[in-house]
């Protein structure tokens, strides 16, 4: 079945950057859409930035400039590097993968068929 690992968050000071990471199994990775997702309690999940299979980002205006994504095909694994993180980038951050999304629709989260865990990002003053 299709897994969805996400790593590398933790505790920073704002300023500092983190590379998050997204291991996937059980399908073929290449040939999905993949994206970042942020949620904080109390509010809706919003997209950070998407990806479609041959390598087209999107990005939410709101992250322009400081989030970048990446896929690596070969090592079936998704990135998400984030810099200058600020405070209010405190939150729990999500990978998420489908087979079939248009990229007109690859910043919207129920197009999503496939979720990850979760990996906490806590930035601190």
């Amino acid at each position: 079945q299709v897994q969805l690992m996400e790593s590398g968050g933790g505790s920073v000071q704002a300023g500092g950057s983190l590379r998050l990471s997204c291991l996937a199994s059980g399908y073929t990775f290449s040939t999905y859409s993949m994206g970042w997702f942020r949620q904080v309690p109390g509010k809706e999940r919003e997209a950070l930035v998407c990806i479609d299979s041959d390598g087209t980002p999107s990005y939410a205006d709101s992250v322009k400039g400081r989030f970048d994504i990446s896929r690596d095909n070969a090592k079936n694994t998704l990135y998400l590097q984030i810099d200058n993180l600020k405070p209010e980038d405190t939150a729990t951050y999500y990978c998420a993968a489908d087979p079939s999304t248009p990229w007109w629709k690859l910043l919207l989260p129920s197009q999503y068929k496939y979720w990850g865990q979760g990996t906490q990002v806590t930035v601190s003053s």
